[in-house]
């Protein structure tokens, strides 16, 4: 008698059968081929596609910094205002990931689990080239959007001091405090990442509640952090080589590291280990039927 069969639920019609395995979320094995394919796809988009969506995304990113800055303003006085503000950080990754956006710490994950698939030096040179362009329209886009948040007359001076404020935070951090929050960061991105194929119906909920504790924990993230960091360049309260050299480059490392060497190289060696395990099962069962034939 089938096992599989003995073991289920009495008294079940067909029609109710089939509706509990469509229900069943996805085995890991098939979320990892979904973003492998999602990030292959990535990979072979030409320079143009990547630079404009990369250049919209930074652009868009800057919605998170305005959700802050905006609670914050309006919030005042309030007890746990700071705690109710850090919901505005989630606005820029809904936008950006909901419009199909290129952001750089999705890529961490995305287009790297292809390459680990394949590591071959034609699949480096493309994601080499992917990660450049990504990065640099992502920040051309984040300091484009803050120069015109402080330049331009949209906001009141409430909301103007709450943007510094929220960067004079970021940038109490030193270069180590830079790169380890980067790394949780990096790591709760490609969380998300992997998260929204299994609960595609939930996806907006998982953005939100992902980036709010982000924004709850101060941690760092190089393309909204580029927002807030320019911020203060243009007002005259940050050198330019303090923004690199204190923010940019340890959380740049941090997002990557925790994006790529530890969720990415985890996950995948979750899969190779299982798919290792069944080619084992099928090969013992070949064996088994060839010897009672």
């Amino acid at each position: 008698m089938d096992k599989s069969n003995s073991d289920k639920t009495p008294s079940l019609t067909p029609s109710e059968e089939r509706e509990a395995h469509k229900s069943k979320p996805p085995r890991a094995a098939v979320v990892h081929e979904i973003i492998r394919l999602q990030g292959d796809q990535e990979l072979q988009r030409t320079v143009a596609a990547l630079w404009w969506s990369a250049l919209a995304a930074g652009l868009s990113m800057g919605l998170s910094m305005m959700g802050m800055g905006l609670l914050r303003a309006r919030l005042e006085g309030v007890e746990a205002a700071t705690a109710l503000s850090s919901i505005g950080y989630s606005a820029g990754f809904l936008a950006v990931i909901l419009a199909r956006q290129q952001l750089f710490t999705e890529n961490t994950l995305t287009a790297v689990l292809p390459v680990m698939n394949k590591p071959t030096p034609g699949n480096f040179a493309r994601l080499g080239k992917l990660w450049s362009v990504v990065l640099t329209g992502n920040l051309a886009g984040t300091l484009l959007v803050a120069y015109l948040l402080l330049q331009l007359p949209i906001f009141d001076a409430q909301t103007d001091a709450a943007f510094l404020e929220i960067g004079r935070k970021l940038m109490e951090n030193d270069s180590t405090q830079m790169f380890a929050r980067g790394v949780i960061s990096g790591w709760m991105i490609a969380t998300m990442v992997w998260m929204i194929p299994a609960q595609e119906s939930a996806k907006f909920w998982i953005i939100v509640l992902v980036t709010t504790l982000m924004g709850l924990g101060d941690f760092t993230h190089i393309v909204v952090g580029s927002v807030e960091a320019a911020y203060l360049v243009f007002a005259g309260e940050l050198a330019w080589m303090e923004f690199w050299l204190v923010f940019a480059g340890p959380t740049l490392l941090g997002n990557i590291v925790g994006g790529s060497f530890i969720f990415a190289l985890i996950s995948h060696a979750q899969i190779r280990s299982d798919v290792e395990l069944q080619q084992e099962e099928r090969d013992r069962r070949r064996e088994r039927e060839a010897q009672e034939s």
